[in-house]
């Protein structure tokens, strides 16, 4: 889908959209099984070294996660896109119906910024610290976890469940409408925050989205994540995306062309090669990888 001059408006002036239903059920499925799959060679390997029992394999995909965690904290180990790099992962980052909205808000000629994690996220009661506060997200900014020489890179964020991800299971809050004030100072207390002076009086709203639905999100947006209170984990990928030639705010890790009109031929579609620089950006380390604070 292309967003409608509508949709870009409010993107712009709220700096924040849910795309409903931009993805099908088929774009993100191969990503879940992919995920699935991770799981169980985990679990298997864990089971093996004595550190869980129950190898949970009757249990959904909504809810397997939060019992193998509850055996073991460090299930989640190497999940992360940049570490164990996927296949399916790899090709969602080019996905089409992904790409036409993102073409919608930075035109057709786009990278995809280095900046992408896979956030499990269980259930808090399975935390031995089952304290609420302890487990909500720090209220950032994306421009406060990038290098200052990036302020003005038209970085778009895009925030997408692979289920549910209601209020009840700590879908996202963002503070609207603030984007033109641009950069607020963040620290590095607390996990890169906003300074609680520098929070705009804004009430937040909860990004309540499902399985297929977009949130886009500007570098300038506040946003934070809030605890997952229901029984199911709530799965989830932030993705970044930018035009062509703007600063990547990551110097130290890769970046890649994902679609472009202009030349075709620099669009990387070699899974491989994606995956030999992420490793050569871990085993030869250069360039700066930072989260900013004043």
């Amino acid at each position: 889908m292309q967003l409608t001059t509508e949709q870009i408006e409010e993107f712009q002036n709220r700096g924040v959209l849910i795309a409903k239903n931009a993805l099908t059920h088929e774009d993100l499925q191969p990503v879940i099984d992919e995920i699935c799959e991770f799981i169980d060679r985990r679990a298997l390997e864990l089971k093996e070294e004595g550190k869980i029992e129950d190898l949970c394999e009757d249990e959904p995909f909504e809810t397997r996660y939060g019992r193998l965690f509850a055996q073991y904290r460090e299930i989640g180990n190497g999940l992360d896109i940049m570490n164990y790099r996927g296949k399916a992962v790899f090709d969602f980052l080019q996905n089409k119906n992904l790409l036409n909205v993102i073409e919608s808000l930075v035109g057709p000629e786009i990278v995809c910024n280095p900046i992408q994690h896979l956030r499990p996220t269980p259930p808090i009661r399975y935390y031995e610290d089952s304290s609420p506060a302890s487990h909500i997200g720090p209220l950032h900014q994306d421009a406060g976890v990038i290098m200052p020489e990036a302020e003005s890179s038209d970085i778009i964020t895009c925030w997408l469940p692979l289920g549910d991800a209601t209020a009840e299971m700590g879908c996202l809050e963002v503070l609207p409408g603030v984007v033109k004030e641009g950069y607020l100072r963040h620290r590095p207390e607390g996990g890169t925050t906003i300074y609680p002076e520098d929070i705009p009086e804004i009430e937040p709203v909860p990004m309540v989205c499902y399985r297929g639905d977009l949130v886009l999100m500007s570098r300038f947006t506040p946003h934070r994540g809030m605890p997952n209170c229901s029984d199911k984990c709530r799965w989830s990928m932030d993705l970044r995306y930018h035009p062509i030639g703007h600063h990547t705010g990551r110097t130290g890790h890769p970046d890649f062309v994902v679609r472009s009109r202009r030349d075709p031929d620099s669009v990387m579609h070699d899974h491989e090669e994606w995956c030999r620089l992420w490793i050569d950006a871990f085993e030869n380390p250069k360039g700066v990888v930072m989260h900013r604070a004043d």
